[in-house]
């Protein structure tokens, strides 16, 4: 039973503050661990997470969810200038973008949708109330360590509740300080320049302030006019080739990270971050419309402060805090009211607390428990606007268990989410519960190799749009619910001799998306009625690969391939749609990516391929959308310049000058290249 009987605001409201009285004010929180050691490294202490590396690519053999990390000098090697380029990579991942380096990008994974995956930037989620999408497109490179991308949920029972509750879960982790003996700074300042008149300076500082505490900073500014030459074909008509006209943009991020040890076994975290940016959306190109004026302006703030200790033997606390303000404005002169032109404003604030207690029962048996409490508020400039609050509290109690060849895991979820709207209309509420069950096991005798299966009930709320925007939202929306079940297996192997390393995995799985929220057209096509109708079933494989070859004169070549096939239909009862594929999902695509390295040199070459779709839910002829393919090349040189290390790199992206949409009507860049070198300090 997924929703319960509401209970009263206020009886909740104390409940769990009594809980989080209890979790903090454990009357042994001040003593220390007797049996914990030193960190000389200004790390993050590992949270039980049994790695496995076969060159590049890392592989968590024992996980029982599948996972996929790009990191290192792989996430390197890639032509990528932002988040969204490198998830392309990941098998069972749609990315839509909207083109240009100022399009909105956003993912979908194994096709339940872009709300249904979390996006976490060093263990905190980046959320968004008022969409429920995150645009990857914000997120530089520049900073990033590693990227990993989890079906189900992130594979430790160490983490805040909100890691549990999504279908899927991405993980962003920057750089982590790291001082050479002797040195108490690091300096790198970077510039990559290209088409779209791109010009993109970034600098990252590292101090060394003890032994236990480092401070780094890392400012970017990117600015592009975003003009591309693309085609235009209309069937039975002309071909033309135009530039895509408005796509500009003008964006500044900073960041800032403290990293502190306490103790002898604490850590502490503090980062705050900023972004800045004004851009225009290019719109689709639509009966011979090719030029659009729409601007929009996004300033976006947060601060997290994250605390991780262990207070006794065999006990584990991470506690966390969080506030974000995010500014949107939308200007549309095309579009008139009563007052001018559309000029929509959006004020979006969120406050985040969570803390989780992990205890070692036994060696192979672990327990903990995660809460959490959210504060969601939205305003805007905009008619009967209700200017809703969510209150969300989220609860999970995990348990872990380990033998040799065995690991499983089970999760409650236990999420109550409170909203209240100031004006107009009526708050709702929801009281869900969902479980989690997965298993990772060693059948034989082999090493490195394990078969893995999860289940996993989960759900999102509808996002402030859903409910509440103007002439569309339903404020009696239900949640969307999912329910996922996957099979798979991993493998590697380290012969070391002309095959390095050879990696496997390979999963099946099925997932059901029930109460689906749809948009269905009203009185005009300015006003929609957002309901509660469709039911997604989605069968899929995943197929990933990556050797590493050795040859002589110290020459590697690393190959890496994935494969996805999805069949993700409509099964919404006596829908005009039924059986059909959901828009947007390809049955067929895959991507290769190679690397040869040879002393300081790197030669790299990606390659995506995305078969055909439909943009709308019917599958006909007139909705039909072209497979694509892109292939990209990349040239590294790693030296050193004055005995300062230098790097310079030259790119060639859709190097056939393919074109093609990933969206339909949004044309993608044809030929497009890029210039970026960096100077370490």
């Amino acid at each position: 039973m997924h929703v319960c009987k509401q209970r009263p605001l206020s009886l909740i409201h104390c409940g769990f503050c009594f809980l989080l009285w209890i979790l903090f004010s454990n009357p042994i929180l001040a003593q220390n661990h007797p049996k914990s050691k030193e960190v000389d490294s200004l790390k993050p202490l590992p949270l039980n997470e049994v790695i496995l590396t076969a060159s590049k690519r890392e592989f968590r053999i024992e996980s029982p969810m599948p996972v996929q990390i790009l990191s290192g000098k792989q996430l390197e090697n890639l032509n990528s200038l932002s988040i969204a380029d490198a998830v392309r990579y990941f098998s069972g991942v749609q990315l839509k973008d909207y083109g240009g380096i100022g399009g909105l990008k956003t993912i979908n994974v194994r096709s339940l949708g872009s709300a249904h995956t979390a996006v976490f930037y060093d263990g905190m989620t980046v959320g968004n109330a008022q969409n429920g999408q995150v645009d990857l497109g914000k997120y530089s490179l520049d900073n990033i360590e590693a990227i990993e991308l989890y079906n189900g949920q992130k594979s430790t029972i160490f983490q805040p509740a909100r890691g549990f509750f999504s279908s899927n879960t991405l993980f962003l982790k920057s750089k982590v300080p790291v001082f050479e003996s002797g040195k108490n700074a690091n300096v790198r300042a970077s510039f990559k320049t290209g088409s779209f008149g791109l010009v993109n300076p970034s600098v990252l500082y590292q101090q060394k302030i003890t032994s236990k505490t480092a401070l780094s900073s890392n400012i970017e500014w990117t600015k592009a006019d975003g003009k591309y030459k693309y085609r235009y074909q209309k069937k039975d008509g002309y071909d033309t080739t135009a530039v895509r006209q408005n796509g500009d943009i003008t964006a500044l991020r900073a960041e800032l990270n403290l990293n502190t040890k306490f103790g002898t076994n604490g850590q502490a975290n503090l980062k705050a971050y900023y972004y800045d940016s004004e851009r225009g959306l290019p719109g689709a190109i639509l009966a011979n419309r090719y030029e659009y004026v729409q601007r929009q302006w996004d300033r976006n703030f947060f601060i997290h402060a994250s605390v991780q200790n262990s207070f006794f033997e065999k006990h584990e606390m991470l506690a966390n805090v969080k506030f974000s303000r995010d500014y949107s404005r939308y200007i549309d002169p095309d579009y008139k009211t009563l007052e001018g032109a559309l000029d929509n404003k959006y004020y979006q604030n969120e406050f985040y607390a969570s803390i989780v207690n992990l205890y070692n029962i036994k060696d192979w048996w672990k327990m903990s428990f995660a809460a959490d409490l959210s504060i969601n508020t939205l305003d805007a400039n905009l008619y009967h606007f209700p200017y809703p609050t969510r209150y969300s509290y989220l609860g999970a109690l995990s348990s872990e268990m380990h033998w040799k060849r065995l690991d499983i895991q089970a999760n409650l979820l236990g999420a109550y989410i409170d909203e209240q709207v100031k004006y107009y209309q009526q708050g709702d509420s929801q009281h869900v519960f969902c479980p989690v069950v997965s298993a990772s096991f060693q059948p034989f005798d082999v090493k490195n190799f394990r078969i893995r299966a999860f289940y996993k009930e989960s759900f999102r709320m509808p996002t402030f749009n859903d409910l509440y925007y103007t002439f569309i939202g339903n404020s009696f929306l239900r949640p969307e619910f999912t329910t996922q079940y996957d099979f798979g297996t991993t493998y590697l192997i380290e012969p070391k001799k002309f095959l390095q390393s050879a990696s496997f995995q390979a999963d099946v799985y099925y997932n059901r998306v029930k109460d689906k929220i749809v948009a269905m057209p009203s009185s005009n096509l300015f006003r929609w009625t957002m309901m509660n109708l469709g039911e997604v079933d989605i069968r899929g494989l995943e197929i990933n690969t990556n050797l590493v070859f050795k040859f002589p004169e110290q020459i590697f070549l690393d190959l890496g391939l994935s494969y996805t096939y999805q069949q993700a239909i409509d099964i919404t009862p006596k829908g005009t749609t039924y059986g059909d594929q959901i828009p947007y999902t390809p049955r067929n695509s895959g991507t290769l990516t190679s690397s040869i390295n040879w002393k300081n040199w790197n030669l790299n070459y990606s390659f995506i391929y995305t078969g055909e779709r439909y943009s709308q839910k019917a599958n006909i002829p007139v909705n039909y959308v072209k497979p694509w393919y892109t292939s990209d090349m990349a040239l590294i040189w790693n030296g050193k310049i004055e005995k300062l290390p230098v790097k310079i790199s030259g790119e060639v992206n859709n190097l056939f000058n393919q074109y093609y949409d990933v969206v339909l009507n949004f044309p993608m860049p044809g030929r497009n290249y890029r210039l970026s070198m960096s100077i370490n300090l």
